[in-house]
């Protein structure tokens, strides 16, 4: 539960040493979310970037939606800017900043669709407008004006029935499969510390097995 910045005060600077963290980047992950959603009110905000064949980046803001093991699931069109550039050079790098904390972790790896069993759920839960806008918006196509975009709004969600909306064909999730973790703590006289976890393989159960080192700031 999110607490009023103020009423619980972390600390922006403080020491990240290879003791302190766990021997799982998701379970390391896990403690600083949960820190996170302590002291701001959308923890789950992550930029996400990706890089065109011809290795033109772009990036922009996304919710996260759910994260597990296998990774970190945001949603969007399929046919948006973000959708097409994956569908052609699938990875991806991911940004959490939680500035009240003074930390950020980076996130890379491939990027998959989600089943669209599991699209379907998801976009069957989002409130009615939000249902409409994902079928109302081609993303990232040039519309004449806001006026047209409201009447496709419109249209959009006096078509709805009592179950809601179809998910569009195009639109679900994409999960990013974590390769390499980087956690950043602020420290003073910006001598940061810089934790990098990268994946090399499976250990002797089959779990990922994991490299430990610390970067320079």
């Amino acid at each position: 539960m999110w607490v009023p910045y103020g009423l619980w005060m972390p600390q922006h600077s403080q020491p990240l040493l290879e003791s302190d963290v766990a021997a799982d980047p998701f379970e390391q992950f896990g403690r600083w979310y949960r820190d996170a959603g302590q002291v701001t009110r959308v923890p789950e905000a992550v930029a996400v970037a990706t890089a065109s064949l011809d290795a033109r980046p772009s990036v922009r803001m996304v919710l996260m939606k759910a994260w597990d093991e296998r990774g970190f699931v945001f949603y969007s069109s399929g046919e948006s800017r973000k959708g097409l550039e994956l569908a052609e050079n699938p990875v991806g790098a991911l940004l959490f900043h939680w500035d009240q904390l003074g930390r950020q972790v980076r996130i890379e790896g491939p990027v998959t669709r989600v089943r669209d069993a599991e699209s379907n759920e998801y976009f069957a839960s989002r409130p009615l407008g939000a249902q409409a806008a994902a079928r109302a918006s081609n993303q990232s196509r040039v519309i004449e004006s806001r006026e047209e975009l409201d009447d496709r709004m419109r249209r959009a969600v006096a078509s709805s029935s009592v179950g809601g909306l179809q998910r569009p064909p195009s639109w679900g999730g994409f999960r990013l499969g974590p390769e390499v973790f980087e956690f950043w703590q602020n420290r003073d006289d910006r001598l940061h510390d810089r934790l990098r976890y990268t994946r090399e393989g499976a250990s002797a159960d089959g779990a990922p097995a994991w490299r430990l080192e610390r970067l320079q700031p």
